[in-house]
């Protein structure tokens, strides 16, 4: 899992009625980050700091939300939490949690007037924690779909995953909540979750109502320009797992996180990041449950 890597934790907050929720990944004193946003509709906040030559070397949380643009408001919670604990960038008169947000599009599945909101991640945060982290239909992974082509009504439950990859001390771990336009694939190019209408349906899709978002997390000691080159080898990891992926409906969103405590390798890093957010991603739709009408590929069979 992705707290597998020394000092990450994570929380969830789920509302199982409205189907929503929210992520938190905490992070330990010193980590440095980056976001890579790959998407064609993406939601995000704080990302621009995380990129390569800004003035904060460090980040303290990211967020994975439901909720599309509303979620974005989980992130402020996790802010006053964070600044009730002390952490944050020292800038003098305050410490400043440096704190980015990443959103899926849920509303079509639930209650559409509840997302997450400030107290959602306020309470997220504070429920953080390493070891086992929940999978499936929790937290930011509550109301994901996936696989909507040809016919969103005909898509499959997704979810939110874990996995992690080792090599000596060197860790690599993952999370993604995964919500996409397109079918998920197994290590073989075999479909896990595929649309079950027509392939020949002609139907209008949701415009803005997929996500992929993913965070990978290492031990190694990676610079903050360097980081960037790991939410791009995450993308990869979605690219694997995901088709199509990128497209122009999807958010698709990839955080990286390094805290320092081992040499990076860069030969086989990149590779890590890319299995590690593979397995997760079907993880979370192999763990998910079916709710709002909508199948898990477990009540399908697979």
């Amino acid at each position: 899992m992705i707290t597998d890597v020394p000092g990450i934790l994570v929380g969830h907050w789920t509302d199982e009625e409205a189907l929503t929720g929210c992520t938190v990944i905490r992070c330990p004193p010193g980590t440095v980050g980056a976001a890579d946003v790959r998407g064609g509709a993406p939601g995000a906040i704080g990302t621009d700091a995380l990129q390569p030559g800004t003035l904060v070397n460090e980040v303290h949380a990211i967020v994975l939300t439901g909720g599309s643009g509303f979620g974005l408001s989980s992130a402020a919670g996790v802010v006053r939490y964070l600044e009730e604990q002390g952490v944050g960038f020292l800038t003098g008169p305050a410490r400043v949690p440096i704190v980015a947000a990443a959103v899926l599009f849920d509303l079509g599945i639930g209650d559409p007037k509840v997302r997450p909101d400030a107290d959602a991640g306020y309470a997220a945060a504070a429920s953080a924690a390493g070891g086992p982290v929940a999978e499936g239909s929790i937290g930011a992974g509550t109301g994901a779909t996936v696989a909507k082509l040809p016919d969103p009504r005909q898509g499959v439950k997704g979810g939110i995953g874990t996995a992690s990859v080792r090599h000596g001390g060197l860790v690599v771990g993952a999370i993604a909540a995964v919500n996409a336009l397109g079918s998920i694939v197994d290590e073989d190019g075999t479909p896990i979750a595929e649309n079950r209408g027509d392939a020949d349906a002609s139907t209008e899709m949701w415009p803005i109502g997929n996500t992929t978002l993913v965070c990978v997390a290492t031990n190694a000691r990676v610079s903050a320009a360097n980081a960037s080159r790991l939410a791009i080898a995450a993308h990869d990891g979605i690219a694997i797992a995901v088709r199509p992926a990128h497209t122009h409906w999807d958010g698709d969103v990839a955080f990286a996180l390094a805290t320092g405590e081992v040499e990076a390798d860069w030969v086989r890093m990149p590779a890590m990041a890319a299995d590690a957010v593979a397995a997760a991603i079907r993880r979370g739709v192999r763990k998910a449950s079916g709710a709002g009408g909508v199948p898990s590929v477990s009540e399908l069979g697979g």
